[in-house]
């Protein structure tokens, strides 16, 4: 029963992934636009939808990965698996740094407000992209391959027993 519900785990996991890419992309792509129309209905809308998202979804997302997938990682034997994951934790303190500066600024452009000075939320934007792109690179590279494998090893082990 836990393994199944890991999986499902992973599964959500990697579905948040992909709409973490797809707002990142949103969020270049709204930076791009803000010079020629920040006043747009668009780019409001926009700027709304990409600040719930990272405020609310994504957040859920990194707490899911501290307290679902990181843990049995840091008691690895592998010594570059337990630096990743301490990495990777570190990283979210610095992303969350980084969005309490920048999602003011995007609720701003959402309610059509103009305090945000373009210079410092496209500067903030770009950190907020690397850091997330950086981020996830390593987590889909490194650490939910073997988190995975770890997994599937107990549910060979499992029906190993079970068969028994």
């Amino acid at each position: 029963m836990k393994a199944d519900l890991q999986t499902e785990r992973f599964k959500a996991l990697d579905a948040c992934h992909q709409q973490i890419h797809e707002h990142l992309t949103e969020l270049s792509d709204l930076m791009d636009r803000l010079d020629a129309d920040s006043d747009s209905a668009h780019c409001r809308q926009k700027a709304k939808t990409i600040e719930a998202f990272f405020s609310e979804t994504a957040r859920t997302h990194h707490a899911a990965e501290e307290k679902d997938v990181f843990p049995g990682l840091l008691a690895s034997d592998k010594p570059e698996v337990v630096q990743a994951v301490q990495m990777l934790k570190q990283d979210h303190g610095w992303i969350e740094q980084n969005w309490i500066e920048l999602a003011p600024m995007l609720r701003a452009i959402a309610q059509g407000e103009d305090w945000a000075d373009m210079a410092e939320l496209k500067h903030n934007a770009e950190v907020f992209l690397n850091l997330c792109r950086d981020h996830i690179v390593l987590e889909e590279t490194l650490i939910y391959p073997e988190a995975k494998a770890r997994l599937a090893e107990e549910m060979a082990g499992r029906a190993k027993r079970l068969a028994h």
